[in-house]
């Protein structure tokens, strides 16, 4: 099976999701990234992964896009930390579609809510508790039936970097395993 990651930033979590499935019969047929200079591209030319880099204008009009990434013949598209919302296009053509969000939602979701941010607003609402979701994608933020999602507890004394590092232990145990699981799933059945 193939997949397609899309990525916006450091790209821990797409190496991650790299090394999990290397030597197995998953591949990472392609990185997709909208940021020029991103982390991730580096990473994932350091492992061997080709890389798509696109432009907001492509995204939106699906010239270029939507093509290529049918190119590589994608079974599950996972968003790894990609900030852009996915478009109704895409999803009829692609169907299987998950997110990691770096909060337990329904909690600390929707436009706006991502990195520093999820973790900011966690600390200020005096949340005991926090997490990651992975997610099923829809034409809205963070509004897919969740998959999994992993738990935290938030100290008194925890500021948000301190809820950052431990919702990124969270995503490096979890996410590449819940990854294989959604793709046991739609695998077709022989």
């Amino acid at each position: 099976m193939k997949i397609v990651v899309f990525a916006s930033g450091s790209g821990s979590n797409a190496e991650n999701i790299i090394h999990h499935f290397a030597g197995s019969s998953v591949t990472i047929a392609a990185i997709f990234c909208n940021v020029e200079g991103a982390g991730v591209l580096e990473r994932a030319h350091r492992l061997g992964v080709p890389c798509e880099l696109f432009h907001r204008e492509e995204w939106k009009t699906g010239n270029r896009v939507d093509d290529l990434l049918a190119s590589y013949s994608p079974d599950l598209i996972v968003l790894a930390g990609f900030l852009w919302l996915f478009p109704q296009r895409l999803l009829e053509r692609f169907p299987h579609v998950i997110n990691l969000h770096p909060a337990l939602l329904p909690k600390f979701g929707g436009k706006g809510m991502f990195g520093m941010h999820v973790h900011e607003a966690v600390v200020a609402a005096r949340e005991t508790e926090t997490g990651i979701t992975v997610h099923w994608v829809t034409e809205r933020y963070d509004d897919g039936a969740p998959i999994f999602q992993g738990r935290c507890a938030v100290s008194p004394n925890d500021d948000a970097h301190a809820v950052a590092d431990k919702i990124h232990e969270l995503e490096m145990a979890h996410f590449p395993r819940v990854v294989e699981e959604v793709l046991k799933d739609i695998a077709p059945k022989r």
